[in-house]
């Protein structure tokens, strides 16, 4: 890492997040408990024929999807998968996007090829639904527990990686884009208030 990327990411506070090969997603910190991620037998979840979480997170193609976390409770969170491929991602709260790395070569140019897909309103969204959270959320790999964050592996080699996604409790309208045409590739997925999307269509 350069001194000017490690500048720019103090100056915004950038914190990325790595996969180890699966998606990326966002979990409400309410219901991290449930996430169960990868499990040792792969798609089965106790001796059915369920997939686990992990392997329905690695289903999702699209730029991003909403899908329910199933939990075993009365309610079930939605969770934000990042789909299409295990880009390095960082959480960007003023504009309310998921900035992620597809090809750059410093954090300085990819911030501002993203701000170039914000800034153009000819830029092609796609709609990625609607995600619900009762509050702040969690940047994470969908491969780890959510009970793991913040413990050490056994190896001692870290932890798992997460950032925090400082969200108020809320719906809102996902859209996402990947700018592949000229380089610095940029991917970005936007979180807008659904009760401001909805007035913004009518006339």
């Amino acid at each position: 890492m350069s001194d000017s990327n490690s500048a720019v990411r103090d100056r915004l506070g950038l914190t990325w997040v790595q996969s180890m090969g699966g998606p990326l997603i966002v979990v409400p910190m309410s219901a991290l408990h449930q996430w169960g991620g990868c499990t040792e037998d792969g798609v089965i979840v106790d001796g059915s024929d369920q997939p686990d979480d992990y392997d329905r997170a690695c289903a999702v193609e699209e730029y991003a999807e909403v899908m329910s976390l199933g939990g075993t409770g009365t309610t079930s969170a939605p969770v934000l998968v990042l789909g299409d491929e295990p880009a390095t991602t960082c959480y960007l709260p003023e504009q309310r996007i998921f900035l992620r790395w597809l090809a750059a070569d410093s954090d300085t140019r990819l911030l501002a090829a993203a701000e170039a897909v914000l800034s153009d309103p000819a830029t092609p969204w796609e709609e990625c639904g609607v995600w619900e959270t009762d509050g702040p959320a969690v940047l994470m790999d969908s491969a780890e527990a959510g009970n793991d964050l913040g413990v050490p592996y056994p190896d001692g080699r870290g932890q798992p990686e997460e950032a925090p996604v400082p969200v108020p409790a809320g719906r809102w309208r996902v859209r996402a884009f990947h700018k592949t045409d000229e380089f610095p590739w940029v991917g970005v997925v936007q979180l807008l208030p659904e009760a401001e999307a909805q007035s913004a269509t009518i006339p």
